[in-house]
């Protein structure tokens, strides 16, 4: 049975959206730790319920004279993030949630043990993380060059893609978006997307098969982030919902979600849209709305992202310290970060989905990692 779709949302209902507000977009030449500090006085910044870490958590100065940030050659920008340690997950009580997120059915906020218990983690070692997600056209020039074919196609199944005629209800599963179906694949998700918007309707496998050909092709190691490095990445010192704040709203300035401008393709669920309208009914360029205090962007909304962990519900109750990589084994590959169909309560820092490594979908996504060498205190490498 394909194991496809939006399985972890549909399972707790999830937003198939996302929202936008009435705020204009923040350029991203506002100045990050400018737009952080702008974005949580008028936001609130850190709930009354975090408790044990400050907003900003101890980020330890980088240990490598490696630049802070990289180039490659297929023009994927990278940004060196310090080794350091912060608090992952979350055990907000439900109660604060139902209030946060007065339009959301009770039930959804009784499927989220699998974010506690919150717990210490320690990057041991600095790491460069891609400033955007993958685009269209890097995937592009990656399967001209290397030859591969994403399994969409290689499986003869396709994806899945946007339809207007197409009627959730009509289907037996129900799912948001049509699939699989042979016309959708990352070259059409079912709406129009330029070189600069992130792919989509790439699977797991793909993900890893694009990380080991740039690897190869330039002898340097890339890789999906662990999801541990993914949180320490999008929460970039911050111990609120999002890196802008705690209040839905302050995603308007720095995500792609589901807003009134994607709302008009389902109004049935235009309760839970964001006020506002972002212009994009669909994915943006990456890059359009404002980085995060380490000069990210899009790890709220836009796509959801890839990590390289197996899920396990219960992981983090038994999490190491120090560079966690998730279970040995699993059925599920995790993703982060939620998409521009997703509703704000999914796009907390600390919301878990997953889906089985041959997934592929109209909303999801991949970001890089790049490691930083390790070397002797006399510049030569470690073995």
């Amino acid at each position: 049975m394909q194991r496809d779709g939006l399985h972890r949302e549909r399972r707790r209902r999830p937003p198939l959206l996302s929202s936008g507000h009435g705020l204009a977009r923040v350029s991203g030449l506002v100045p990050a730790g400018v737009l952080a500090l702008a974005i949580g006085l008028l936001t609130g910044g850190c709930s009354a319920w975090q408790t044990g870490a400050g907003a900003l958590e101890g980020v330890a100065a980088p240990a490598s004279d490696e630049p802070a940030s990289f180039v490659n050659s297929l023009g994927m920008v990278f940004v060196r993030l310090p080794a350091g340690e912060f608090l992952m997950g979350s055990d907000e009580p439900a109660e604060h949630l139902r209030q946060a997120f007065p339009g959301m059915e009770p039930e959804r906020f009784q499927d989220l043990g699998d974010e506690a218990p919150v717990h210490r983690v320690v990057i041991s070692r600095a790491f460069y993380m891609g400033k955007h997600e993958v685009t269209v056209g890097q995937f592009s020039r990656f399967l001209g060059l290397s030859g591969y074919q994403p399994e969409s196609i290689a499986d003869g199944t396709g994806g899945y893609g946007f339809n207007p005629a197409y009627d959730p209800a009509s289907t037996a599963r129900r799912d948001a978006f049509e699939g699989r179906d042979t016309r959708y694949s990352w070259r059409n998700p079912g709406f129009t997307q330029g070189d600069d918007h992130p792919v989509l309707n790439v699977t797991w496998n793909d993900a890893q098969a694009f990380a080991r050909w740039l690897s190869q092709a330039e002898g340097r190691t890339y890789r999906l982030p662990t999801e541990a490095q993914w949180e320490y990445a999008g929460r970039a010192g911050t111990r609120s919902r999002y890196h802008s704040g705690d209040d839905p709203l302050s995603l308007l300035a720095v995500a792609n979600t589901f807003d009134r401008a994607s709302a008009r393709h389902w109004p049935r669920w235009a309760g839970n849209a964001l006020p506002g309208n972002d212009g994009f009914p669909f994915t943006s360029p990456v890059g359009t709305f404002a980085p995060n205090a380490w000069g990210l962007h899009d790890m709220h909304g836009n796509a959801w992202e890839w990590v390289s962990d197996w899920y396990g519900a219960d992981y983090y109750a038994n999490s190491p310290l120090q560079d966690p990589q998730g279970p040995a084994t699993g059925d599920n590959r995790v993703r982060r970060g939620g998409s521009w169909h997703t509703w704000p309560f999914y796009l907390r820092a600390s919301f878990r989905n997953w889906n089985s490594p041959q997934t592929r979908y109209t909303l999801v996504g991949m970001r890089l990692v790049l490691e930083i060498p390790q070397t002797t205190p006399h510049g030569e490498p470690r073995p």
